[in-house]
């Protein structure tokens, strides 16, 4: 069975007057040791969250593709690995509409990270106009086929589906929906990769809240949550972390 991951992306958002909150959550992780729980900050936060976390895995947002080189205000695998990070989000739907990234440069970033031992979190989903004109299959299908990085296994690949037009807006799709398109990315993978695939994880990313967690989590397929805004806080976070530990039992 696959452990349960509950990966929180706090986005362009926290200071250190913020680390009392991963001290929280990290405190709440412990407590719940049969679901895997991470943070992904953003790069100034990375080493003082690190000196808090009290064991909690602390992870990137993004990083660049090169190991070193001519790239200002970019940050290599190398550079995450220096201040503690032990993984990244490569690949988020808004880092592919907002700095116009492709499949390609997930591939590329995921492919560097591995070589810096940082593990990764690979987004994937369709907007709502691909959704709404039913493409949604064909869309994540072929972002998961060209961003794959090779050897892809599940020592240090999980993936994450996150429908572009739920992320933020309180809006989530059916249970059905969410279990059809995660056998979809399964049955992607196991072309790809072979037996290697049943070990992978996919989340779920796209406002989940402690209220509809535990539905989510339950629901076929589903290994774990992607969690952005109620992530930001222990108050919001820890219950879908909860949520997570009782889908466990």
């Amino acid at each position: 069975m696959r452990r349960k991951l509950v990966a929180g992306n706090w986005k362009m958002f926290g200071l250190k007057t913020d680390l009392g909150e991963i001290e929280k959550i990290a405190a709440a992780a412990a407590a719940n040791p049969q679901v895997d729980v991470a943070l992904c900050v953003p790069f100034t936060l990375i080493a003082p969250a690190v000196a808090v976390a009290a064991g909690l895995p602390i992870g990137a947002q993004d990083l660049h593709e090169a190991d070193k080189g001519p790239h200002t205000g970019c940050i290599s695998g190398a550079m995450l690995a220096e201040l503690g990070a032990t993984l990244t989000i490569v690949g988020h739907s808004e880092r592919r509409a907002d700095q116009h990234e492709t499949s390609h440069d997930a591939w590329a970033k995921a492919a560097a990270a591995r070589r810096h031992g940082l593990k990764v979190i690979l987004c994937c989903g369709e907007t709502e106009a691909e959704h709404n004109a039913g493409r949604a299959e064909r869309i994540v299908q072929s972002q998961i086929e060209k961003s794959l990085p090779d050897l892809a296994g599940p020592e240090w690949l999980t993936l994450a589906y996150e429908p572009r037009w739920a992320i933020g807006t309180g809006k989530t799709p059916s249970l059905e929906d969410i279990a059809a398109m995660h056998a979809i990315g399964r049955a992607k993978l196991r072309t790809m990769v072979g037996d290697a695939a049943d070990g992978i994880r996919i989340l779920y990313g796209g406002s989940v809240t402690g209220t509809n967690a535990e539905a989510i989590l339950a629901t076929d397929n589903v290994d774990g949550a992607l969690v952005g805004g109620a992530s930001l806080t222990a108050e919001k976070f820890v219950p879908i972390i909860e949520a997570a530990a009782r889908v466990s039992r």
